[in-house]
């Protein structure tokens, strides 16, 4: 009976369970283990995706045959330049358009308000539920969208306690960039021949899909934020940079993003002139459509090959669990581990074609 299927599998499971117990037991014991992975998280991811974006112009670099340490300067200046390009002429302009339309807030409610109502006095089909449903709404709308700005402080106040992390992510981003690819070569000498073969095939399977994830979702952002830009200032649409720079941001997060990114848009145009609403959504289609069908296949192909199902369940389950931070990292955290189990599996079918050939 110990060699059926079953029997190993209910054997394994309640393993794993004894096991999950006994860790549950010893917390105590890892809490400074978790203190120091949480010092160090900030600068490490940070520095990590620094890391993904900056190794091709590195790379570039020396194939030129630029020294690597005076190719991690001109990386390290580039990104000083485009810092200070922000702050001189981006900043402003979205700092000036991000007050105005919190202060438009309060304005933006009543209009609303009074819209609603207008619509349910010359409205006699309605049925009353649905009366009192928005009746509830519209009463309690000013006091969220008031809140709003006192939510977006807090936000942002408790970002601060990061910025000690992340005068860090320029040091880990430094010896990333001039170390990193010798830290495989450096534990292969730790292991067998054979298990160096498999690490070195795994590490290249992490690196390829982290790679491919980070310099994608980056690239992807970009090229949507500038395509809204574009068409708002088209249309002439109200705080065109700051909605612009939010879609960007939005669109970091992976199908949900662009979803997050036109509420705004829609809102101010919609208040703005109704026309605009349609045009904003018009926009986005068009804008969504081509990343989608060219920038995405190029950018990205098919290294993730992860179900649009999939990525829901993701999002979702990790942003009930993680916030904002589970819904940025779920995807990614799903495909290295999705590389990770594949290769294991992968090696474990070629042993057992080795042990029972046919």
């Amino acid at each position: 009976m110990i060699h059926k299927r079953w029997f190993q599998v209910i054997v394994t499971a309640i393993l794993l369970s004894l096991l999950v117990l006994l860790l549950n037991q010893i917390h105590f014991f890892f809490e400074p283990i978790l203190t120091y992975i949480a010092a160090i998280a900030v600068p490490l991811i940070g520095g990590g995706i620094l890391f993904y974006i900056s190794r091709p112009m590195l790379q570039l670099l020396e194939k030129y045959r630029v020294p690597r340490i005076l190719g991690i300067l001109i990386i390290f200046l580039f990104y000083i330049f485009i810092g200070f390009l922000i702050t001189r002429f981006i900043a402003p302009i979205a700092q000036e358009q991000f007050t105005k339309l919190v202060n438009n807030i309060p304005d933006m409610a009543d209009m609303l308000s009074e819209t609603v109502t207008y619509w349910q006095q010359n409205q006699d089909i309605i049925p009353s539920e649905f009366n009192s449903t928005i009746d509830n709404v519209v009463n309690n709308l000013e006091t969220y969208l008031q809140g709003a700005p006192t939510v977006i402080i807090n936000v942002v106040s408790q970002l601060i306690g990061f910025v000690f992390a992340l005068v860090l992510i320029p040091f880990f981003l430094f010896f990333m960039l001039k170390d990193g690819d010798k830290l495989v070569p450096f534990i292969k000498k730790f292991l067998s021949d054979r298990t160096a073969k498999s690490f070195e095939k795994l590490a290249r399977s992490v690196d390829y899909t982290l790679n491919a994830f980070i310099l994608g979702q980056m690239t992807v952002s970009i090229v949507v934020g500038l395509l809204l830009l574009i068409g708002y200032m088209i249309i002439d649409l109200r705080y065109a940079l700051t909605l612009a720079l939010f879609a960007m941001v939005m669109n970091v997060i992976p199908f949900v993003g662009p979803f997050l990114a036109v509420i705004p848009a829609l809102l101010v145009g919609l208040f703005q002139d109704p026309i605009l609403a349609v045009w904003v959504a018009v926009i986005t289609i068009i804008a969504q459509q081509l990343e989608g069908n060219f920038v995405s296949p190029n950018v990205m192909g098919k290294a993730l090959s992860i179900h649009p199902l999939t990525i829901i369940t993701l999002i979702l389950a990790a942003g009930s669990l993680a916030g904002f931070l589970g819904l940025l990292f779920a995807i990614p955290t799903y495909a290295v581990l999705k590389a990770i189990i594949s290769h294991f599996y992968e090696e474990w079918l070629e042993r057992r074609e080795t042990t029972n050939p046919e």
